[in-house]
Parts: C-alpha cells; structure tokens; sequence
C-alpha cells in the first residue's frame, strides 16, 4: 500500500486511475493542476507521483524541476501523449524515473507503479514483511497472517495495521492516524477510525493485547519484542 499523489487535468482519466490504483490497495490524492501539485507535496509525503505533462497552471515539468530542486527523491512517473524521444529525454533529464506515452493500458500503468515502488523499498532498506507478535504482513502481496492462519482485511483495516506496525510504540492521536490512512480530502471522521480499530482488535488481537487505546490520548500498537 503506497500514498500516491495523482495530477491529472483530464477528469474522466484521474477517475479511471484512481479507480485501478485503489482497487490496487493504493491510497490515491487526485489534483488538477501544477500548483495544486506543489501546494499537496510542501505539506504531504508522498510514495509516488504520477504527473500529466501537460497541467494547467504549472506544467508536469515544472512540478518535476521544483520538487527535485527542493531535494525530494520521491519517485516520479509522469504520463503525456508527448512521445518524441526527445521529449522523453526532456521528461527523465528533469528527474521524472519513468515515462508513460497515452493512450495506455492499466495493466501498464500497474506495472510501472509496482516497480518504482519496490525500488524506492530497496533504496530505502523498508520491510516488506512486518511481525509483532504472531501477526505477520506481507506487504507486497498484501496479506495478513496471525499464527500461520490468513486473515482476511479490507482496504482501511490493511492501512491502518500497516501504519500501526512500522510505528510500534508509539502513540498517535486520531487526527494523525487519519491523516496518514485516510485521504487529505476525505470526509472521515474518528468514528470512522474507531470502527476501524475495533474491526482489527477482532480480527488480529481480541485479547487485547498490543493494540491499545491511550485514554485522552490515542492509540497504540505494543511490541514488546
């Protein structure tokens, strides 16, 4: 499950891809011009963006130049109908890491995304396989085990788990785990979170014992391992 930032001004393809990519297990923020781009990336991190050359306002380019003059790494694919080999030169010597001609297949776009994930995970030395206690996650393929046995966890409940299990004890507030599982532009709200948490507790820790709720406070997932 990765965060990824989408910029598109062609609404009826932002709708198709986001679509895939969530269906995909991906969280998904979509925007509609350069300077919406910029604005979401100087106060969110982001696994991935996908960039259409051609924005309005600031141009795909340019969101490119900024980002990697402000020293961000994330990995950047951007997709456009530009496809001159010169214009792909343009494209990668900017800082983009892949390029992607229109009209494309999902499956394409799928491929692409998977591999510019799993290299930001080998560069960035990021499990793909997590344990507490006897839970274990996968989150390549994402699956969930808890003593050898799947366990079987809808989108939010994968997300939440995975957040709560690379930041094992540690307290967060609900507004931070919502913020980090849920979409900047979503609607949640912390019954959401609680339903959430109470769903896992079921699934993964009906004795209670590792992920807890800090009265006042937030939430926590224990590791004493």
């Amino acid at each position: 499950m990765a965060k990824i930032l989408l910029a598109e001004d062609d609404q009826d393809l932002s709708s198709v891809v986001r679509r895939y990519l969530i269906f995909e297990h991906h969280r998904v923020e979509c925007v509609t011009d350069g300077e919406e781009a910029l604005c979401r990336l100087r106060v969110s991190d982001y696994d991935l963006l996908i960039l259409d050359w051609d924005l309005p306002g600031r141009s795909g380019i340019d969101v490119i130049s900024e980002v990697r003059g402000a020293g961000k790494v994330n990995p950047i694919l951007i997709i456009t109908g530009k496809s001159s080999a010169r214009e792909k030169t343009i494209g990668l010597d900017t800082g983009a890491d892949d390029y992607l001609t229109k009209p494309f297949v999902l499956e394409e776009l799928g491929a692409r995304v998977r591999a510019l994930l799993r290299r930001k995970q080998e560069y960035s030395g990021i499990p793909t396989n997590m344990l507490v206690h006897a839970i274990v996650m996968d989150t390549a393929r994402h699956r969930v085990k808890k003593g050898g046995q799947p366990v079987d966890l809808l989108p939010k409940e994968f997300q939440l788990m995975e957040f709560l299990m690379s930041n094992t004890n540690r307290v967060f507030t609900p507004e931070t785990l919502l913020a980090a599982v849920w979409p900047s532009d979503s609607s949640a709200t912390t019954e959401a979170l609680r339903s959430t948490i109470k769903r896992l507790r079921k699934k993964l820790d009906p004795e209670g014992r590792i992920i807890k709720t800090v009265h006042g406070v937030g939430y926590i997932l224990e590791n004493e391992d």
